[in-house]
């Protein structure tokens, strides 16, 4: 029985220890998110209204709106969905004049710095030197005038 009881504590004792080691490994872990471009990361939690930013009234308006790093760019997608992005590219971020605008056509944000060309529809690389997608915000609408962006 006594060595049973001793067996059994050193079992419990190599798996509390091998929990342990999960668990400071996993707390180690750099956290970088989903933000592989070098964008610097800036909390953002606003509430922008329709009837302010007449642009977004219809499918392909959008609008720019202050926050983030350099700016947001909203994008309304559909009659119900809206895409948020910071204006900062990716594509060298640290460069000052790494900011995007959107073309009057309301398909393209354009970096003139690098030239680069993203989908305003999903934040996509649709024009090199970039290969990562625009930093993208979390938009929600609550289906009347106010549009809810945060990360």
């Amino acid at each position: 029985m006594r060595y049973i009881c001793s067996e059994m504590f050193n079992k419990g004792k190599y798996f509390f220890i091998g929990l342990l080691f999960c668990f400071v490994c996993n707390g180690c872990k750099k956290n970088s998110g989903n933000n592989k471009s070098g964008v610097p990361s800036a909390p953002v939690d606003m509430y922008i209204y329709i009837t302010s930013n007449p642009s977004l009234n219809s499918p392909t308006g959008w609008a720019y709106v202050n926050g983030g790093v350099r700016g947001i760019l909203v994008y309304r997608k559909s009659s119900t969905d809206f895409m948020a992005y910071e204006r900062n590219c990716t594509y060298k971020p640290s460069d000052a004049c790494a900011r995007i605008n959107a073309d009057a056509g309301g398909i393209f944000a354009i970096d003139t710095c690098c030239g680069s060309k993203f989908l305003m529809s999903d934040g996509s690389v649709n024009v090199g030197p970039a290969t990562i997608p625009l930093t993208r915000y979390q938009a929600t609408f609550d289906g009347t005038n106010t549009i809810h962006i945060f990360n």
